[in-house]
């Protein structure tokens, strides 16, 4: 079972904790990836039916940090394990907190690649499809199909773009 860091309001490590038995009060480590691309694109990633909020588009590449990680560390694995990206260069962005349904705070960063979709490598498993979109596509959407997108997607979108 995997384990994860438990953090208090100020993001220091207070404990850890089987990540599926972390309850709602508890707060936790998440870690995310906004791709670009030279178009000025953005890459969104839509979940796996296997993976919490089945279905919805969320930023290319998002972990939960586990213990031994740090975000840093967290992100560049969940980069390989999701999209099959190695060397990249990652540039840290903002932390956020989300409250709600899960309570964490994200670590966000972001990457310029110019890949064709087909040329990344997808874990199915984790991954149902990739898309690039323009920003005004995902702020029309955000607008008119908010619920397309995971929980707290519009919080992080405010907060980077």
């Amino acid at each position: 079972m995997t384990e994860i860091p438990v953090v208090n309001e100020k993001d220091k490590i207070i404990g850890f904790k089987e990540s599926k038995k972390v309850n709602k009060k508890e707060i936790y480590r998440v870690s995310g990836l906004w791709i670009t691309n030279k178009k000025n694109q953005i890459l969104l990633a839509q979940r796996t039916l296997t993976r919490k909020e089945p279905y919805k588009w969320s930023p290319a590449v998002a972990g939960t940090v586990e213990k031994n990680e740090n975000y840093f560390s967290n992100i560049k694995k969940e980069a390989f394990e999701e999209l099959g990206l190695k060397k990249i260069s990652i540039k840290k962005e903002k932390k956020i907190r989300i409250k709600g349904k899960w309570n964490f705070f994200l670590q966000m960063f972001s990457s310029q690649i110019n890949l064709n979709k087909n040329k990344f490598k997808i874990n199915k498993n984790e991954v149902k499809q990739i898309k690039w979109f323009s920003k005004k596509e995902i702020e029309k959407l955000i607008k008119t199909k908010k619920s397309m997108f995971v929980i707290g997607f519009k919080k992080i979108w405010n907060s980077f773009y």
